[in-house]
């Protein structure tokens, strides 16, 4: 399916979503639950986000045992992420506190 920009832009104006795409894009890849502690929210909502962000053709999944980590797919078109990037850059300090909190989560509390 061929990404448009109504769908980037529909994808992006919930402040989960976006939330989701900028963690992914400071932090490369993470698992469900890094992204529940770093947005700070229940895992069926992340998991709701995640597929609705995954069919839209801007997440890829891998699967590593029973986890399944997510990243911003390599394919995604040039002018989508580009605009991504500019997201980025403009909260690029909110958006690095917000991943910062998976440094302070313990390794016993995370899943993977």
């Amino acid at each position: 399916m061929m990404l448009t920009s109504l769908q980037l832009f529909k994808n992006l104006s919930d402040e989960t979503r976006l939330g989701i795409v900028l963690v992914l894009r400071e932090a490369g890849e993470l698992c469900v639950c890094d992204l529940c502690a770093a947005l700070e929210q229940s895992q069926p909502k992340i998991s709701r986000h995640l597929a609705m962000l995954r069919e839209s053709g801007l997440l890829l999944d891998s699967r590593r045992g029973k986890w399944v980590h997510y990243r911003l797919s390599p394919q995604m078109p040039a002018w989508a992420a580009q605009i991504v990037e500019q997201a980025w850059l403009s909260q690029r300090d909110a958006v690095r506190a917000i991943a910062g909190r998976l440094d302070s989560v313990s390794s016993n509390m995370r899943c993977c």
